[in-house]
């Protein structure tokens, strides 16, 4: 009786661990939508494709993914000089939006999650933090 008390405890931490998780990622990409519409649709568009040969894709884009920290730094200080985004070179600056780090964090789930994107690591607010200059 004790072990199945104690295996039902555990399998409940799990699975209550497991939906706060979910729940924490599904309000970042909520909020993080807030902000792609304010601060990147206009040239990244709607859809994510961006602009041939100007704004990269963030839709199924390689170097989201691949790039981790240069992304969530790209949001946080603005970008300039050469990037390969889908095996196509892009070569503009993206000024500094002027997030804060939570916000930077949850653009980058709602980007990361989008369009056929797929992070298995939610971005977090600490994580954000920790990139210099």
């Amino acid at each position: 009786m004790k072990l199945l008390l104690l295996t039902l405890v555990v399998s409940f931490s799990f699975i209550n661990a497991s939906y706060s998780q979910e729940n924490a990622l599904a309000s970042s990409l909520a909020r993080g939508e807030e902000i792609y519409v304010d601060f990147c649709v206009t040239c990244h568009l709607p859809n994510g494709k961006g602009v041939a040969e100007i704004y990269p894709p963030l839709a199924q884009s390689d170097y989201l993914i691949k790039n981790r920290k240069a992304s969530i730094k790209a949001i946080k200080y603005g970008l300039s000089g050469d990037i390969i985004v889908n095996g196509k070179p892009y070569n503009g600056t993206m000024a500094p939006l002027g997030l804060s780090d939570d916000e930077v964090a949850d653009v980058m789930n709602y980007i990361t999650n989008s369009w056929g994107n797929k992070n298995t690591k939610m971005i977090t607010e600490n994580e954000v933090s920790e990139i210099e200059k």
